[in-house]
């Protein structure tokens, strides 16, 4: 079981890694196109090798799968534990310089999210949870607020929407139709999800491509915040299979309540 002390290491290595971020931010940076066509900068590898060697670092040496070097990864360990990395959710809102991107460092156990740490490298703002310790937003002076989710809106409210702001889809636009009243905000990268964490948002419905590391940090503090993130048959977004890299559809909630039949049906 994760505890504070290995949730407080594990912000400050992902604290490190947004500042390597923000140094190549500030000036000029070539992008490069990797074999899926999704783009790679300078500054998701200056990330990635922060991120290596700060958990290769702590007191208990766990097998960590990172977007950038996945195919090192062996596996999780006998105790079915990983780290699961993104140095640099987001690189599109990164190329595009509109500040929406995030560090995402996730300890996966047993299939589940336990510990889970968001920081947004230009606001300084950290999303840091842990099983049993609960959600905080951490914000660049340090100050520690325990978040939560807003719950379920009234009925006949309006849903604040989080939306990809890279990816829309003909899927999500029926989808939103069953949803009810609503009114879409989007944002880039895991932002979305730890926007609804802290009760800024409802609900974020992903109904395209993701991989394991888009999600599994800011699911452990959407959870420990009171929320869920569930695929299509409402059952836990989960890690156990690392080897199959794709999510299915998922949608993150910011409530327990029984999944709407429009989920269900789409």
């Amino acid at each position: 079981m994760p505890d504070a002390t290995l949730l407080s290491a594990v912000e400050r290595i992902a604290r490190d890694a947004g500042e390597a971020i923000m140094g190549v931010y500030a000036r000029g940076f070539s992008v490069t196109e990797k074999a899926d066509h999704s783009p790679l900068t300078e500054a998701d590898l200056a990330a990635h090798r922060v991120i290596a060697a700060g958990l290769a670092a702590l007191p208990e040496v766990i097998p960590v799968l990172s977007e950038e070097d996945a195919e090192s990864f062996a596996g999780p360990d006998s105790q079915a534990r990983y780290w699961l990395v993104d140095p640099l959710d987001g690189t599109k809102e990164f190329i595009k310089r509109n500040d929406e991107f995030t560090v995402n460092i996730a300890l996966i156990e047993r299939g589940r999210p336990v510990l889970g740490v968001v920081v947004v490298p230009v606001t300084g703002v950290a999303y840091v949870a842990a099983r049993e310790l609960g959600a905080h937003k951490v914000h660049a002076d340090g100050k520690r607020v325990v978040i939560g989710v807003a719950g379920r809106p009234i009925s006949g409210a309006t849903w604040r929407v989080m939306g990809s702001r890279s990816h829309p889809s003909a899927e999500l636009a029926g989808w939103l139709e069953t949803l009810g009243v609503h009114e879409v905000t989007p944002v880039g990268s895991s932002l979305k999800t730890c926007l609804i964490a802290e009760g800024r948002a409802d609900v974020y419905p992903r109904l395209g491509p993701t991989s394991l590391w888009d999600t599994g940090a800011a699911q452990a503090v959407l959870e420990q915040a009171g929320g869920r993130v569930v695929d299509r048959y409402g059952q836990p977004l989960g890690y156990a299979d690392p080897a199959h890299t794709l999510n299915p559809h998922f949608v993150a909630w910011g409530c327990q309540a029984p999944v709407p039949p429009c989920f269900q049906a789409g």
